[in-house]
């Protein structure tokens, strides 16, 4: 067990890294495009905005789980090791493709890893959303 928190934790670790990364460039996106702008477009064109660079950081952070799989010999193919990662990151459990013994306290891992990263994600999108509907109801006082 001791190998497996030691070998996932790094993976975390980095996880966590890269989302506040991407959390605080969605900040920096939102203010330098879109912070003065009023408007149905302006607020639509904000948010899908941000919900690209969100959703391309969490398809980055399931992409090195499954880097890490495959490095490990737990899959033959990096797809098979990406959509293993996508599932526990997503917390869908499928449990059509199952891990070693070995390794198998990995998914857990993953999916805790997973489900605080895409709800941080959904924070960066409502902080966005929040922020242009202050704005629109300025606007109308």
């Amino acid at each position: 067990m001791l190998l497996v928190l030691l070998t996932g934790m790094p993976v975390i670790l980095c996880n966590m890294l890269l989302q506040s990364w991407v959390s605080i460039w969605c900040i920096r996106f939102y203010i330098k495009r879109f912070h003065h702008k009023e408007g149905v477009l302006a607020g639509v064109l904000a948010l899908f905005g941000i919900i690209i660079i969100v959703l391309m950081g969490n398809l980055l952070q399931i992409l090195l789980w499954g880097a890490l799989f495959l490095w490990l010999g737990e899959f033959a193919t990096l797809q098979e090791a990406v959509y293993h990662s996508g599932v526990n990151f997503a917390t869908l459990g499928y449990g059509d493709i199952v891990m070693s013994v070995k390794w198998k306290l990995l998914g857990p891992l993953e999916a805790v890893n997973g489900a605080l990263m895409i709800g941080l994600s959904g924070a960066s999108m409502l902080a966005v959303l929040q922020h242009h509907i202050r704005k629109q109801v300025g606007s109308f006082n």
